[in-house]
């Protein structure tokens, strides 16, 4: 993919992106004029400032935030893992990594180093916890897609599609609806 005249190209991820005059759109890439960048670069704070003007408890607790990057990954891993092995198993669609984990703002001009490393550790942390969010709630539908008595602050994507509580036909139903499971088809085709 080449990146378009203008500026450092961003990939999008829809393309129902809003474009103020300081944005043009190529066909992938986002692409921020001369000037925007320009004045971008004269927003950016040097890193020394940044360290400077940082609160003790903000620069004592920044390790302690960071070392979550570690059981983010190994998340990451067994999560990614899991789908790979029983998605395929049970004929659930896979999620897209890509659609929940996207790297963008660490190309921002007017971010220093230091801020540009935290907005990629954000952006990996929480589209992280969004596709692990969306492989849990593929699996609740295909095994138990009964929704909460009390409702849920934020029910998942997948919610709208369950039985109500305490409605035995509609859940048995809706099971019967989904792929057979790997041992019940080998028993139908027995019997």
């Amino acid at each position: 993919m080449t990146v378009p005249s203008g500026g450092p190209g961003i990939p999008l991820t829809s393309k129902e992106v809003a474009t103020p005059s300081s944005l043009s759109l190529g066909d992938d890439y986002i692409v921020l004029l001369p000037e925007t960048l320009q004045a971008h670069r004269s927003l950016r704070i040097p890193i020394w400032h940044h360290i400077w003007n940082a609160p003790l408890l903000v620069v004592l607790s920044a390790p302690l935030i960071y070392a979550c990057a570690i059981p983010f990954v190994l998340l990451d891993l067994s999560v990614t893992l899991y789908q790979s092995i029983c998605f395929p198993i049970y004929d659930i669609a896979k999620v897209r990594r890509k659609d929940y984990i996207v790297f963008d703002r660490g190309r921002l001009a007017y971010l220093n180093a230091i801020e540009k490393i935290g907005c990629v550790y954000c952006s990996y942390a929480n589209g992280l916890l969004a596709y692990i969010a969306e492989i849990a709630a593929r699996t609740e539908l295909r095994f138990c897609p009964i929704q909460h008595a009390i409702p849920s602050a934020k029910p998942h994507s997948q919610y709208a599609q369950f039985s109500p509580y305490g409605d035995a036909k509609a859940y048995h139903l809706r099971i019967r609806q989904a792929q057979p499971l790997p041992g019940h088809a080998r028993q139908k085709a027995k019997g």
